[in-house]
């Protein structure tokens, strides 16, 4: 896998968390859990990707974490987006739209000429 292919990933995936973050905080599997939901289980974002992403989106200053329980009563730690953090998933959503509607556009094409 070249560089930029680990790049485009590693920001899918941190655009990906960032969305999840959108409504509320939530813990490491809460956000693996909406990811699943949301995609129909075309998504599934493991632990081994998960937890660096958030480790590196909080160094970043995107997110923000405190301890607290989870649903079963048990520790865990709660992600929230920053103010930055929301300029940077408006930012990166412009631009992934832009790139998936020429995709798109590109994979419609019927001909050489259109």
């Amino acid at each position: 896998m070249t560089e930029r292919t680990i790049n485009f990933l590693r920001d899918t995936v941190d655009l990906l968390i960032l969305k999840a973050l959108t409504w509320e905080p939530r813990h490491g599997y809460a956000i693996s859990e909406w990811l699943q939901a949301v995609t129909g289980g075309t998504l599934l974002v493991e632990e081994g990707t998960l937890y660096p992403a958030l480790h590196r989106l909080e160094a970043k200053g995107l997110l923000r974490a405190e301890w607290g329980l989870s649903e079963n009563n048990r520790r865990a730690k709660y992600y929230a987006l920053t103010r930055a953090g929301r300029r940077r998933l408006e930012q990166e959503t412009s631009a992934w739209r832009r790139h998936a509607d020429a995709v798109a556009a590109t994979l419609a094409a019927e001909g050489p000429g259109t």
